[in-house]
């Protein structure tokens, strides 16, 4: 595990220590689950652009011709 040390204004400093304390956690617990939110949003951006460069265009127009040509249900709509 590594110790990283962080200047944050005192304004996010008291809401992050209100937040921490109303969930029962230790602002470390907070900014850890902070950074790695963050951190699995970016990873998993990267993630799908990588999928998507592997997409074929006329593979997806077979697969969208095979669904029927309905209207939707009023709860779709």
């Amino acid at each position: 595990m590594s110790t990283l040390s962080i200047r944050i204004p005192d304004s996010i400093h008291e809401i992050v220590k209100q937040i921490s304390n109303d969930d029962n956690i230790s602002i470390n617990q907070f900014i850890s689950s902070a950074i790695t939110e963050k951190v699995t949003a970016m990873e998993t951006e990267n993630y799908l652009s990588q999928r998507g460069l592997l997409g074929n265009k006329k593979l997806f127009a077979n697969v969208l011709n095979k669904v029927p040509n309905t209207k939707p249900e009023l709860f779709d709509e």
